[in-house]
């Protein structure tokens, strides 16, 4: 964008310069005519220069109202998962499973206390000597709804596989399976939505360089996810400035 501003910045001044040398060399009857062309050629590179400026600034306005709309969303379908998980033991790797656990599933409500019992063998061991060792008791204290836990009386979970902005009728892609890691299956999932459908109606280059981005206070690739199928991770792509990723 500098070269672009640098670049017109010199044409206009070239042009300012260009029309001095008309005004002192062309004769009279030709000046008008040149002048007004030149004048044009200045007021459509100032527009352009404006336009170069503007364009991204109202671009980065879009984006950042659509991607914060997109994140809360997916950090739904995150605590949904997450929720599925315990419950389950897997993540689940379609929104219709996902959506129906919410309705119906129920967190259990335990209490864990430590106590001490008899030791039966160490005290016949000991001669009789009554010997005790502890232990942990797990409590079973009641059930709460996941739906409740997680949503309270929303039922936005029932709509969070659609992409909220962007191209009409969207949907997230949601994909779930397993990861090996030293002989250890450890279940993963993935919730996505790529740039181009969330800025399908915006400059096409601009949204080309947004496919490229590599930043710390940016969303990195061509798309905005949580989780992963390739590595053992729950969080969001996108900086914490956008909402909470973890």
């Amino acid at each position: 964008m500098f070269k672009i501003l640098l670049i017109a910045v010199v044409v206009i001044l070239v042009t300012f310069g260009l029309v001095k040398l008309v005004d002192k060399f062309i004769p009279s009857k030709f000046k008008p005519f040149l002048i007004i062309a030149l004048w044009i050629l200045i007021g459509f590179l100032g527009y352009k220069t404006y336009m170069s400026i503007y364009e991204p600034i109202k671009f980065n306005e879009v984006k950042n109202k659509r991607y914060a709309e997109v994140i809360k969303n997916l950090i739904d379908i995150r605590d949904s998962q997450l929720a599925y998980r315990q419950v389950n033991g897997k993540f689940a790797d379609n929104f219709d499973n996902l959506v129906k656990f919410i309705d119906t599933a129920k967190f259990t409500i335990t209490q864990r206390r430590d106590t001490s019992i008899v030791d039966v063998e160490a005290t016949k061991r000991f001669g009789g000597v009554i010997t005790t060792k502890s232990i942990v008791l797990i409590d079973t204290l009641g059930f709460v709804p996941v739906k409740d836990s997680l949503f309270k009386k929303s039922i936005r979970y029932k709509t969070m596989m659609n992409v909220p902005v962007g191209q009409e009728g969207a949907k997230f892609e949601l994909k779930a399976g397993v990861l090996e890691q030293n002989d250890v299956k450890i279940p993963v999932f993935e919730a996505s939505v790529k740039k181009d459908v969330i800025l399908f109606d915006q400059n096409r280059d601009l949204v080309i360089q947004e496919n490229q981005v590599v930043s710390v206070d940016g969303v990195n690739g061509d798309a905005l996810k949580v989780g992963s199928m390739d590595e053992v991770k729950t969080n969001g792509n996108w900086p914490k400035t956008y909402g909470d990723n973890e």
